[in-house]
């Protein structure tokens, strides 16, 4: 097994690419008790110097904390993690592990508007960068809209340019209603 990394625009974030499929659904771990609910969050938690676990479809974005470890000591143990629970054969989620999305709410048209283009033109960029992007809440009265960010794009730096500069115009674009766009940490 291959794994393969690129780097994301947040500098405490990696991406680790296996050449398989990870996750049907993102899923983010920034705790190791959040981890509990996937053995391989809970074995990267493990590593020193890691701080959070992001899977995508195809990659493992793994945030590392600032003030410990530099790449160049974390990378190895990583990929040996990674390689170690794909060949294993092991689930990625525990028995039991509940889905990101629990029971939903049927959306005003509005919101399904916004989510569709959140899904169909924002997400796949933002997962490029090794994040993921999620729809909070829509205030229908003040036109603000709120996401949060998951993953690589989670503290990243140039976060809230990607948000004011290119989801917010867009959104504006399609979206009419939407007024602003805010971040929610």
């Amino acid at each position: 097994m291959f794994i393969q990394t690129e780097p994301t625009p947040n500098p405490n974030v990696l991406k680790f690419l296996p050449g398989r499929e990870v996750s049907s659904e993102p899923r983010e771990f920034r705790t190791i008790d959040e981890a509990d609910a996937s053995p391989l969050a809970e074995g990267l938690f493990q590593l020193e110097g890691v701080a959070g676990v992001f899977y995508g479809s195809d990659y493992v974005s793994v945030t590392r904390d600032a003030a410990g470890p530099n790449w160049a000591q974390m990378k190895a143990p990583i990929l040996a993690a990674i390689m170690d629970h794909f060949v294993s054969g092991a689930p990625l989620m525990r028995g039991g592990a509940l889905d990101s999305a629990g029971t939903e709410v049927e959306d005003d048209e509005i919101v399904a508007e916004i989510k569709q283009l959140l899904d169909s033109r924002i997400r796949p960029a933002v997962a490029q960068d090794g994040g993921d992007i999620l729809f909070d809440a829509f205030d229908l009265e003040s036109g603000v809209l709120t996401l949060r960010m998951r993953g690589a794009c989670s503290g990243c730096p140039s976060s809230s340019a990607t948000l004011k500069a290119g989801v917010e115009q867009m959104m504006k674009h399609y979206v009419p209603e939407v007024t602003r766009v805010e971040q929610v940490i």
